[in-house]
């Protein structure tokens, strides 16, 4: 028989039987994923995005690394998980300062915020084995940055066949692992860890 999804909670999704729902059976399973309609219609996005206290880059970096979904933790930079992955192991490089722009970085941002992204890309090849990755950032909402006030570049792995019609027709990304396992997976295998959360 059949089954829905009920809610998405910590070890997953709650299902329950579809055969009492209306409908005819088709044979086809369905991907629920209510949490991208929420984002797309703006409810995660910072009313203000130029307002710090709105951001949420700069409350991921003064929360719990796990709440937060921290991966590592640098002097002037940090790396996150994308709530909102277009892959699994999605990750954003971020400096802790709230700047917008790529040359608002200081030479010494810069300088680990290139380190950080070649520690992902090290970190994902190794935890992950991905054929390839798109490694970019978009500057400006027209640029089609979702939180344009807070500077992050975008690192997704990628593997041969994950672009399929589901996303392209379906706007749905199926994605195999939570996001808290995955954080936790990359947390402890990125270079130097030392404690496993990330830090060193």
């Amino acid at each position: 028989m059949p089954v829905v999804p009920e809610h998405q909670g910590p070890a997953g999704p709650h299902v329950e039987p579809a055969g009492a729902l209306a409908g005819e059976a088709d044979g086809f399973e369905r991907l629920w994923t209510p949490h991208r309609l929420a984002y797309i219609k703006g409810e995660s996005k910072p009313s203000d995005p130029d307002d710090a206290q709105q951001c949420p880059f700069c409350r991921a970096r003064t929360i719990d690394d796990a709440e937060g979904l921290v991966v590592h933790r640098g002097e002037t930079c940090f790396v996150v998980m994308n709530l909102f992955p277009y892959n699994p192991g999605h990750l954003l490089i971020c400096p802790y300062r709230h700047v917008s722009l790529y040359v608002d970085l200081t030479a010494e941002e810069l300088a680990e915020f290139t380190q950080l992204t070649l520690a992902a890309l090290r970190t994902l090849t190794a935890a992950s084995a991905p054929a390839g990755f798109n490694v970019g950032m978009n500057q400006g909402a027209v640029a089609g940055a979702g939180i344009a006030a807070h500077l992050h570049q975008h690192v997704v792995p990628r593997w041969q066949g994950d672009a399929n019609f589901l996303p392209v027709v379906g706007r749905t990304k199926a994605l195999p692992e939570l996001l808290e396992d995955t954080r936790r997976r990359l947390a402890q295998a990125w270079p130097g860890d030392t404690d496993g959360n990330g830090t060193t």
